[in-house]
């Protein structure tokens, strides 16, 4: 493994932190091998015997839900208009026992609940028991009525204590479909520990993982950030195929036992959105097909309301003591006016990220990016440098003039995990943390030469990893603390950072 030596702080090897409660759950977890690899270049082809090759690529799944996945993925083949409620979609559901479709995917946490997003697979009645209490939707439909089968359906639950620890049961009628766990955000005005991991570049190989998955609970974060090329790849405008990649990813074993036990905050990159590197509307491509990919993208996500309107998917939300801020650095990009003002993010999206910073009390801030914010790999291919440093400037700018503290930077795409400061003219410094693939697919070297303000490197390895964020405010001075965390549970870098360290001087 190749890395740099570091700038700050300093690195630990060691097994993970477990909450000893929860410690027989996850205790040096049985490391499983896969049955066979899937290459990127094979996952991005994305044909049949690929996708059945990833389903089954650490051990199939349940034969009726393996089935079911089949007979969806022919129907969306066949039928490019195809939705998850297409007749021969329920027809598959029923045929196999598939009560929900997609789900329990947790999203939206708050001090007091999160909620769940469904996909439902029946016309039963669905409801979710958190101890005693009994929750169903409420988005202004009758409660008691029950689903369409391929509708998605979000549940919040609420009334619960901060900071707790809960266990909860999804019901289709009086019948056990499924089960999970989260622990509620810490309030906004107590100082708590609060833990956040996040990662990029599933590239739908990792998301059949079980070890990374083991992994990550075994942390047991409130919430993950994921940072792009997640689920779909390279299907383009064909929204059929979007929806396939999406089903194959909701009957994997290792992603339901991640997303029913992890409230997940997700945006997109280029893989998500079309292919390789495309942004905007590029040539071929026409305004309605980016519409219908931010629409699909919002079915398929438990994501707060974006502000957009349908304009983007960026969102903002508070969670403990983090203001979580994604951007939406594909779709909003204006292809015709590269390295123009406003054409990475779009004029109405910069001014609600400004307003955003500019109004959170939140103490740390993280503010997510597709791709790099810094040009330091691949000569800043595809990175906000080499699209629109003059808005990138306006944001820093900003963040130091009006003193915004605590903002951290973090990005994917260029598989590998680095980490870098941004120095500043004014002898201030942004850090910029990149974590490894989630899928485990290199990318360019780990360490940039004659950088100096590298703090790590790996690149080249297929290093499976994921980043960690660690805030306690409930310290005299409080600080984050980043780890780099491998599929075995191995701590590969450890850096801590005070909150005077990320706030410029006022």
């Amino acid at each position: 493994m190749k890395r740099r030596r570091f700038l700050f702080g300093s690195a630990a090897i060691g097994a993970v932190a477990l909450n000893p409660k929860n410690a027989n759950a996850f205790r040096n977890p049985e490391y499983i091998n896969p049955t066979h690899q899937v290459t990127l270049s094979k996952a991005h082809r994305g044909t049949l015997e690929i996708d059945r090759k990833l389903l089954d690529s650490y051990g199939p799944p349940e034969a009726n839900r393996r089935a079911f996945y089949l007979a969806a993925r022919e129907i969306f083949a066949s039928d490019p208009e195809a939705s998850f409620s297409h007749p021969r979609m329920v027809d598959a559901a029923e045929q196999n026992r598939i009560a929900i479709m997609g789900g329990p995917l947790l999203g939206q946490l708050r001090h007091d609940g999160v909620t769940l997003w469904f996909r439902t697979g029946t016309a039963k009645r669905i409801r979710v028991v958190v101890g005693q209490e009994s929750f169903e939707r409420a988005d202004g439909t009758d409660k008691t009525s029950a689903p369409s089968p391929g509708e998605v359906v979000k549940i919040p639950i609420d009334g619960l204590n901060p900071d707790q620890r809960y266990e909860y049961e999804v019901l289709a009628d009086d019948q056990k479909v499924a089960s999970g766990g989260f622990r509620t955000a810490p309030p906004h005005d107590q100082p708590k520990k609060f833990r956040l991991v996040f990662g990029s570049c599933f590239h739908k190989i990792g998301l059949h993982n079980p070890n990374l998955a083991a992994q990550i609970l075994a942390r047991e974060p409130h919430a993950m950030m994921m940072l792009g090329d997640l689920a779909v790849d390279d299907r383009n405008a064909n929204i059929a195929m979007h929806r396939s990649d999406y089903q194959l990813r909701d009957v994997s074993k290792a992603w339901n036992s991640l997303a029913s036990n992890v409230p997940l905050y997700a945006a997109w990159d280029d893989h998500d959105y079309l292919d390789n590197d495309l942004s905007g509307v590029p040539g071929g491509f026409e305004s309605r097909d980016r519409d219908r990919l931010r629409a699909v993208w919002g079915e398929n996500w438990n994501n707060p309301p974006s502000p957009s309107r349908g304009q983007g998917i960026q969102f903002t939300t508070r969670v403990g003591p983090v203001q979580i801020i994604m951007l939406d650095t594909r779709s909003c990009r204006d292809n015709q006016r590269r390295r123009k003002p406003h054409c990475y993010l779009g004029e109405s999206q910069l001014d609600w990220l400004l307003q955003t910073l500019r109004t959170s009390t939140a103490p740390f801030k993280v503010i997510s990016s597709g791709t790099m914010w810094s040009d330091y790999v691949s000569n800043g291919k595809d990175s906000w440098g080499t699209w629109d440093p003059e808005i990138r400037e306006r944001i820093f700018d900003v963040i130091e003039r009006e003193n915004i503290g605590g903002v951290l930077l973090v990005s994917g795409d260029r598989h590998g995990a680095r980490a870098f400061r941004i120095p500043r003219p004014s002898g201030f410094a942004f850090h910029e943390f990149e974590p490894a693939t989630l899928g485990g697919v290199s990318g360019p070297p780990a360490i940039v030469k004659g950088c100096e303000d590298q703090i790590f490197g790996y690149g080249q390895d297929g290093l499976i990893a994921f980043g960690e964020f660690t805030f306690e405010t409930d310290r005299k001075s409080p600080q984050v603390t980043f780890r780099l965390i491998n599929e075995r549970g191995s701590i590969l870098e450890k850096h801590p950072l005070s909150l005077s360290q990320l706030s410029p001087e006022a």
